[in-house]
């Protein structure tokens, strides 16, 4: 592999991995699982989900990539040659590409948001004393079922993917991120200091920080491990890909505590900055999930401060960074398979697994507007595929990683690959292995039994 496809500094490499990670997953979905499980105690549990189980398969991830020196695919071929294991591998790239589909999608309604917000738009015909809940509800919709907005902004997505990526490791996902994710933390630090300084925010702050060790049920449970695997990129090959572009000195452990840390640093300060806003703003009734949270609740609560205009503008920024960083890693995934396994230039390879997006994320995109009426099992395309992927294909990807690590892998393997073949010590090994053999696959079979009750 050539040093070029190598990130060039440990910051770099920081950076564009936490950005793998920090995603809409940690924006969005994080402040609605703790308002439906319990609040604090959900918290907690998600916490120890990534310290005590995340960890561990991020670094069979890491492991498997650093030593395997090549995509999803070929890093299970080179350590296991002639057998069937790369099938794993095959399994996180249609994985992660699937994502894409309409990932893409979404990140393009937040790139509609941040555009809207910088012209004005978005407030405009919100009248101050109607319902604001409706008025922006309706918005929301109106904007996501329509046909031909969504699609102009979600190849605007597209097209800054290729711009980045056609760059290469160091000069376009390095450099990239080492601009973005410190933006998104200044962002995100802003925002907190903003909220917790509004009335009533104390309440807000019990609810999350708070914690009613009753509300831990199995249900909670098994909830936040799913939004731990889902936080950190688990099973998609991402972090197998990124891994192969880790210099042989980087101290894996040392590497994924940072990443985990920082994605729980980014899940805590949403919940810092959406709990009291919501609370203060008499908006802790309403339903936090995905869309409605970003699109119509968030806007509420940015009408009711100075200068709507700024908070929203700057808050969609934000979710437009969170979302292009973890484009450029998931449509990187394909892209390194393109390369490595038909041989095709940086610049094929991106055109390859990005060009035909524009077929795929509007088919994903027409699903939600004139193609709604079209459903397979009761659900849209663009649904479909966010619940194929998130509960099924990508906890089985999980579960034959950590069997391949766990038990089938060269011998010491992971042992060579955690102390960099003996230069250091590590007393969390064996804690290490036993998690990826014994109690990943368990748990994470457990969310896949979850998600059909």
């Amino acid at each position: 592999m050539s040093n070029n496809n190598l990130f060039k500094t440990k910051i770099g490499l920081i950076a564009a991995t936490v950005g793998s990670a920090v995603g809409l997953g940690s924006v969005w979905r994080f402040p609605s699982e703790v308002q439906t499980n319990g609040g604090a105690a959900f918290l907690i549990v998600y916490i120890a989900c990534v310290f005590l189980l995340g960890i561990p398969v991020m670094l069979a991830e890491f492991s498997l990539g650093r030593a395997g020196r090549s995509d999803a695919v070929g890093s299970f071929r080179n350590l296991a040659p002639g057998k069937m294991w790369w099938l794993g591998g095959a399994l996180a790239i249609l994985t992660s590409y699937l994502i894409l589909c309409y990932y893409m999608v979404v990140a393009g309604w937040t790139f509609e948001y941040m555009w809207e917000s910088i012209t004005g738009n978005l407030y405009a015909g919100i009248d101050a004393a109607a319902d604001k809940s409706a008025m922006f509800g309706t918005k929301m919709q109106q904007y996501i079922t329509h046909d031909t907005n969504p699609l102009i902004h979600t190849f605007i997505i597209i097209g800054i993917n290729i711009a980045i990526l056609l760059f290469g490791v160091q000069k376009g996902i390095e450099r990239l991120s080492n601009i973005m994710m410190p933006l998104l933390f200044v962002i995100l630090l802003g925002f907190c200091v903003v909220s917790l300084t509004l009335p009533k925010a104390n309440e807000g702050l019990a609810f999350f920080l708070n914690p009613d060790f009753s509300a831990i049920t199995p249900s909670v449970v098994i909830r936040a491990l799913g939004q731990a695997f889902f936080s950190l990129s688990l099973g998609m090959g991402v972090l197998i890909t990124y891994g192969s572009y880790f210099p042989r000195d980087t101290r894996l452990i040392k590497t994924s505590v940072s990443v985990s840390t920082s994605v729980i640093f980014v899940a805590v300060m949403m919940g810092v900055i959406i709990f009291p806003a919501v609370t203060s703003f008499g908006l802790q009734d309403a339903t936090l999930n995905g869309p409605t949270l970003v699109f119509a609740t968030l806007p509420q609560v940015f009408a009711q401060l100075p200068a709507p205009q700024l908070w929203s503008t700057l808050f969609f920024l934000l979710l437009t960074l969170a979302a292009v960083t973890s484009t450029i890693s998931i449509a990187e995934v394909s892209i390194a398979f393109m390369q490595e396994f038909f041989k095709l230039s940086r610049k094929a390879a991106c055109l390859v697994v990005l060009l035909p997006l524009l077929v795929f994320s509007t088919v994903c995109s027409l699903s939600l507007g004139s193609l709604s009426d079209f459903t397979v099992f009761g659900l849209t395309i663009f649904d479909l595929l966010d619940y194929t992927t998130a509960n099924i294909l990508l906890p089985v990807c999980s579960i034959l990683l950590c069997v391949y690590v766990g038990w089938f892998a060269p011998k010491k393997f992971l042992k060579n690959e955690l102390t960099n073949n003996g230069e250091f010590k590590s007393s969390t090994f064996r804690f290490i292995v036993f998690v990826i053999r014994y109690i990943a696959p368990v748990l994470i079979t457990g969310i896949i039994v979850y998600s059909f009750l």
